[in-house]
């Protein structure tokens, strides 16, 4: 059950990040930290990282290879 919970919540979190760095990717949104512009490019390593371990996340979700199954 717990390891259920864990996949599911952190398979959604992944997809947000996935769907923020899409749509940063889109608008061309700026992300000032501290006075330092973080550059897109860093966008174009996110969105591609952050989806693969969203859809991993529903893999083990759906092929049962959760261990706390």
């Amino acid at each position: 059950m717990a390891t259920t919970l864990y996949l599911a919540l952190s398979g959604a979190v992944f997809f947000l990040v996935a769907v923020f760095h899409l749509l940063r990717l889109v608008y061309h949104w700026q992300i000032v930290v501290g006075g330092t512009t973080i550059p897109l490019a860093l966008s174009y390593v996110g969105l591609p990282a952050s989806a693969l371990y969203c859809a991993w996340a529903v893999w083990l979700l759906r092929a049962g290879e959760a261990p706390g199954r």
